[in-house]
């Protein structure tokens, strides 16, 4: 691959911003949905792929192409309502040991979420 001296003008390092702490809670959870959605789709894609890999064709009732394409189509479909419903169970852990400071970000987040309302609790009427 030849690189091209006027494309590595355009190249730019990342560079650190400061965000203020709402921003980066918002980047962490904008992350961990992207990492869930990725993980729990390769997961549970595959499982598909290698489920529908075991079935023969039928002998007389085969849609054929049309068939297959709409079975991919229907393969990805149930992949993500598959993803929704227990992708975090799956990705949370990974997701902890991958990207440690958005976790313990968001960690902290829900913690100072959860200490809030238990002040609530404390209001009591006399």
């Amino acid at each position: 691959m030849k690189i091209n001296p006027t494309q590595l003008n355009a190249v730019r390092p990342l560079k650190p911003t400061n965000l203020g702490a709402q921003q980066q809670v918002a980047e962490a959870h904008e992350v961990q949905e992207t990492f869930r959605q990725f993980v729990g789709e390769a997961f549970f894609g595959q499982l598909l792929k290698a489920m529908r890999s075991t079935q023969g064709k039928p002998a007389y009732f085969h849609g054929g192409q049309t068939e297959e394409v709409f079975r991919g189509q229907l393969d990805q479909a149930l992949a993500e309502e598959m993803t929704e419903a227990s992708a975090d169970q799956i990705a949370d852990p990974m997701f902890r040991q991958q990207f440690p400071q958005q976790a313990a970000l968001l960690a902290s987040e829900k913690q100072q979420a959860t200490a809030s309302l238990s002040d609530l609790s404390q209001l009591v009427r006399r």
